[in-house]
């Protein structure tokens, strides 16, 4: 008996095709992202507010130097803008475009740090204007997002359009958050330092 080794074998069932990642996969993402907008609400509603956390030398107050630090942060979220922009050819760039991406990213994140902490530690989860509430909720609603971002891009195989969804997220509730925070400090009181 011969037998032809480049025939088809049969009786051996063809493995299934790949798939992609199910929707519970972004179970987790969602589920850490509520947990740490609410877990940053919470404590900031049930904290006492201590008042003041921090102050810098040559700033005239503690609000003038969460506004400069909160512009900061705002000015390298558009930079984090322009080279996602960039990363994804819809602007010309640099080949050094995802590191830009990347440090500018971590530059806000640290940056926008101290000035969570003392909005949290020292004011609280405050709702006494329309301006202060969204500033609480768009600042709980940031950490979230983030998280969840951090999250997604250790991931492989995510759908094409997530990151800049979520990243376009991220910056969107920053700039709101700038908007109710520095910018309205700016307007009321002057750019001072």
């Amino acid at each position: 008996m011969t037998v032809d080794p480049n025939a088809a074998t049969r009786g051996f069932p063809s493995p299934p095709p790949a798939r992609g990642p199910g929707p519970a996969r972004y179970l987790v993402p969602a589920l850490v992202a509520a947990a740490v907008a609410v877990g940053l609400g919470v404590y900031g509603k049930v904290h006492d507010p201590a008042g003041t956390a921090f102050n810098l030398a040559g700033f005239s107050s503690t609000g003038a130097v969460k506004s400069w630090l909160a512009t900061t942060a705002f000015f390298f979220a558009l930079v984090q803008l322009v080279s996602a922009l960039m990363m994804y050819g819809k602007l010309p760039g640099p080949g050094w475009a995802s590191a830009l991406h990347r440090w500018s990213g971590r530059i806000a994140f640290l940056v926008a740090v101290p000035v969570a902490v003392h909005c949290l530690y020292a004011l609280g989860y405050q709702t006494y204007s329309t301006r202060v509430l969204a500033h609480s909720l768009l600042g709980c609603f940031f950490f979230g997002v983030f998280s969840a971002k951090m999250l997604l891009l250790r991931w492989e195989r995510l759908p094409g359009w997530l990151l800049p969804i979520i990243g376009g997220l991220v910056f969107t509730v920053l700039t709101a958050i700038w908007l109710t925070s520095a910018f309205w400090f700016f307007r009321t009181f002057g750019v001072t330092t």
